[in-house]
């Protein structure tokens, strides 16, 4: 009978066409390492996308895992509004610092400890939109900041061109010294010179004539 046959090939066409339909998922963006000195605070960006509108039920999951690879621990839950941990290493110690309407579902941490070295995760769900990426930070807390590559290129470039200036002012300062200098000599020579003039004309003056 054709009916059925029929009727089992729409179906077969339609678990293909929704095998290949992108499924639509959550993209999450952070940094991807960070370092921090210890006692100060620091801003833990995150932002996402979704191919849906901001739903009412967008969830926003912040979990650390310290580097002895030990257990997730929670840090920070949004769901509506911001809910801070009652327990754990980050009671008291986070706060929301995001906009959702902006895709930014940032956190500050305060007074980090060298304990908070380890990787922390931010995991959004907007549903429909509930699977996708989850952003990874590996925050480093040192003692003091530590001069990157960059910070060395730019104290090199600054000492240069200050060393430029330098140069070019002891330049300009040289000839103007060895300027003034030849202008004394010459006005000295021409001084001289007159001199020299006026004495012969005396000495002609003062020379009796011969008989």
């Amino acid at each position: 009978m054709p009916g059925p046959n029929w009727l089992g090939a729409v179906l077969f066409l339609g678990v293909q066409l929704r095998a290949l339909w992108p499924v639509a998922a959550v993209e999450v963006h952070t940094s991807r390492e960070v370092n921090a000195v210890n006692g100060t605070n620091l801003r833990l960006k995150c932002t996402f996308s979704s191919s849906s509108p901001i739903s009412q039920r967008l969830s926003v999951t912040w979990n650390f895992q310290p580097e002895d690879q030990s257990s997730h621990e929670p840090v920070f839950y949004y769901l509506k509004e911001p809910y801070k941990m009652a327990t754990g290493r980050f009671k008291e110690r986070v706060t929301w610092d995001g906009n959702i309407q902006r895709y930014d579902v940032s956190i500050v941490i305060w007074n980090l400890q060298p304990s908070d070295n380890g990787t922390f995760t931010c995991q959004v769900k907007n549903p429909p939109d509930v699977d996708g990426t989850i952003g990874e930070v590996r925050l480093k807390v040192v003692q003091k900041v530590q001069f990157s590559e960059i910070h060395f290129l730019a104290v090199a470039i600054g000492s240069a061109c200050v060393l430029m200036i330098i140069v070019v002012i002891i330049v300009v300062f040289c000839r103007h010294f060895r300027k003034k200098r030849q202008e004394k000599t010459e006005a000295a020579d021409t001084e001289l010179t007159e001199k020299e003039k006026l004495e012969i004309r005396e000495e002609k003056e003062v020379t009796p004539l011969e008989d």
